[in-house]
């Protein structure tokens, strides 16, 4: 491996370990150019992590739409300089890059999600995007039959990250519970990030892991057909159907902390569902 992609390969096995995993179930020759796209997807989905401060945030996000735009030679940040690699060698759509950073700008605010539509409309900008370009990689003549498998994979898969993160961005003010999801709940945005969350945390909660749990039934309805050359870009639903089961059992709300699997239940997951796909519903 060349340095570069050493450094790629690592930021995902730190920013995000389960799609690193993933990645290593892809043809060793695709490897690389999926490091590159989740190595991009981390950066940007930590911005708030790292840069506390909206306006400068604004502006990391834009240097990556520059970088991602220009025609121009090296930039010497390896993250970005494997991005553009890939997206030239693969023929990926930029617009579809542009799309994500956008939608990241919500992230860098305390704006309440307005609804269920816009919701769905930021997953699919974001996490949907991811899957539907690393199926491209993958095999870009079948990636266009499963788009719209994608996005409901995308949905239900992002869906719950937030309820996993749920706590952190309680804490910080922000409120990715739909507005008209609270409101149904007898709740508000105001109060769901305040002290307990009020008396409709709980039902907003029970509603957004049963929105989840509607993508995910529905990317599963149709994952029996995935040809077996993109199911690395989906291994990780595997993980979103198990952390959603834990959720809805009610044993522990998710507001109260995250949801856990081990490390040896994730591996062995990943590893189910690269080798055996999903069944027949």
């Amino acid at each position: 491996m060349t340095d570069t992609a050493d450094i790629v390969m690592e930021a995902v096995r730190a920013g995000d370990h389960d799609r690193y995993v993933s990645a290593l179930y892809a043809p060793a020759d695709k490897r690389a150019a999926l490091f590159s796209l989740y190595a991009f997807n981390a950066e940007i989905a930590s911005v708030r992590d790292r840069i506390h401060e909206a306006l400068p945030g604004e502006v990391r996000l834009q240097w990556w739409r520059d970088v991602i735009a220009a025609e121009a030679a090296a930039t010497g940040n390896p993250l970005a300089d494997a991005l553009r690699a890939t997206i030239s060698a693969h023929g990926l759509p930029k617009t579809a890059f542009d799309n994500m950073l956008e939608a990241r700008i919500f992230d860098l605010y305390d704006d309440p999600m307005p609804s269920r539509t816009d919701l769905e409309g930021y997953c699919g900008e974001t996490a949907a995007a991811l899957i539907q370009l690393a199926a491209m990689v993958l095999d870009p003549n079948q990636a266009p039959r499963f788009a719209e498998l994608a996005g409901r994979a995308g949905c239900a898969q992002a869906m719950t990250g937030l309820l996993l993160l749920l706590p952190l961005h309680r804490r910080r003010g922000q409120c990715f519970v739909p507005a008209d999801i609270l409101a149904a709940a007898g709740s508000s945005p105001e109060e769901f990030v305040s002290g307990d969350g009020g008396p409709g945390a709980q039902r907003a909660v029970a509603a957004m892991i049963a929105l989840a749990q509607e993508h995910l039934r529905a990317f599963e309805q149709g994952a029996s057909a995935l040809p077996e050359t993109l199911r690395p870009a989906f291994l990780p639903l595997a993980l979103t159907s198990a952390y959603l089961g834990k959720m809805a059992s009610g044993r522990r709300s998710p507001l109260g902390g995250a949801a856990r699997l081990s490390a040896l239940r994730r591996h062995w997951l990943l590893l189910r569902r690269a080798t055996r796909g999903w069944p027949a519903r």
